[in-house]
């Protein structure tokens, strides 16, 4: 049996799809997967949702320990818990904002991870109103991670101003788009305030450069999140943290994913 020319042609057209197909949506997703250092974490969704079951913002940040863990952490850290949504804590944040004046409670808009509201907020108010702060929410996923600890996992962005969320029409904060900037900015400050013994990586949504989230705000990301395993009870660390390895293909995708997104973000 023979071809003819076109033929042959949607052939090669049927092989040339069906190998996109199979990197695109196969191949190149697992070669960006990795939980070595936190297994349970492998099947989670990367995404959290509004509560309208819009895609939310992505998880980039976890931490394992405790709730009082955390709570020291992020005190020492001289970040802030935000107080719970109250008619009172509503005019206070909107006082803040028109009046320009500090609220570093302020409280945040929830946001929903696996059917459950957050369960921790905290914030670092930038300037003298609760209109720009770096902010991230925590919700417990596991129990008991590797090191026989809690696991959480978070979503750390930037507010860079209040507006209209496109996608409601609701006042809302906006947000900027580096969200990784927001991510090594929490590590850090809990690097400083030595409340950290180890960091390691985890997958997250993986490279994204032009995602948006429930307000329809666009962010990019180099799709890792970043863990930090806290030190128990809020006794401060008196050796530099460890740095658990990502594998070396994670290495090199994060390298050639800042080179691509530094060209971009230009």
């Amino acid at each position: 049996m023979s071809f003819g020319r076109g033929q042959w042609w949607l052939a090669v057209l049927g092989v040339g799809a069906l190998g996109y197909l199979l990197v695109a949506y196969v191949l190149a997703p697992s070669f960006w997967k990795h939980h070595e250092h936190e297994p349970g974490l492998a099947d989670l969704p990367e995404v959290t949702r509004t509560a309208d079951g819009i895609p939310g913002d992505a998880l980039n940040v976890g931490l394992v320990g405790d709730a009082q863990d955390i709570a020291r952490a992020m005190h020492a850290a001289e970040w802030f818990p935000a107080d719970p949504i109250t008619l009172r804590t509503s005019i206070e944040i909107v006082g803040s904002v028109i009046l320009d004046r500090p609220y570093r409670d302020a409280p945040v808009s929830p946001l929903f991870y696996d059917g459950k509201r957050e369960q921790l907020a905290f914030e670092k108010p930038v300037g003298s109103s609760a209109d720009r702060r770096h902010h991230v929410r925590l919700w417990k996923v596991l129990e008991k991670g590797t090191s026989g600890r809690p696991v959480w996992l978070g979503a750390i962005t930037f507010d860079r101003g209040v507006g209209v969320s496109r996608d409601t029409g609701q006042i809302t904060h906006h947000i900027g788009p580096d969200i990784d900037a927001e991510r090594d900015l929490l590590m850090h400050d809990l690097r400083a305030a030595d409340m950290v013994e180890a960091f390691f990586k985890v997958s997250g949504v993986g490279p994204t450069l032009f995602a948006r989230n429930g307000e329809g705000d666009p962010y990019y990301t180099d799709g890792e999140i970043d863990v930090a395993r806290l030190v128990v009870d809020g006794h401060k660390s008196t050796q530099p943290p460890g740095a658990l390895p990502a594998p070396a293909l994670i290495a090199l995708k994060d390298r050639v994913w800042h080179a691509v997104s530094a060209s971009v973000a230009k």
